[in-house]
């Protein structure tokens, strides 16, 4: 059966964000309410890895640790200008309603 898809949130993005996502009935974790705030780039990964969740990021240590290994659940990335929290939300909203969990699995989605 296949597995929906969940997000977590990182403590660099607009946790607006998160809340629009779970008004939209999504599965979304953010970094502040699991304890994983000015943690480590591979403590994010693997809580989100663990908890088989998309990281949602501004941040470019991501894309680097995504290029070493394709062990993760996947992430979305985009930059944090030039964005708004509505298109970020739509784009999210669109990868959990086209696909479940194993097509994102170990790839980087760009905004």
């Amino acid at each position: 059966m296949p597995t929906e898809i969940k997000f977590h949130l990182d403590e660099n993005v607009d946790s607006d964000i998160a809340a629009s996502i779970r008004n939209n009935g999504i599965d979304m974790t953010v970094t502040n309410e699991v304890g994983l705030v000015s943690a480590d780039d591979l403590v994010q990964l693997e809580f989100a890895r663990k908890e088989g969740r998309i990281i949602i990021t501004h941040d470019t240590g991501f894309l680097r640790i995504a290029a070493t290994t394709s062990e993760h659940s996947g992430a979305l990335f985009c930059k944090s200008e030039g964005y708004s929290i509505g298109k970020i939300v739509l784009h999210c909203i669109s990868i959990h309603h086209q696909h479940v969990a194993k097509d994102i699995m170990g790839r980087v989605e760009y905004l």
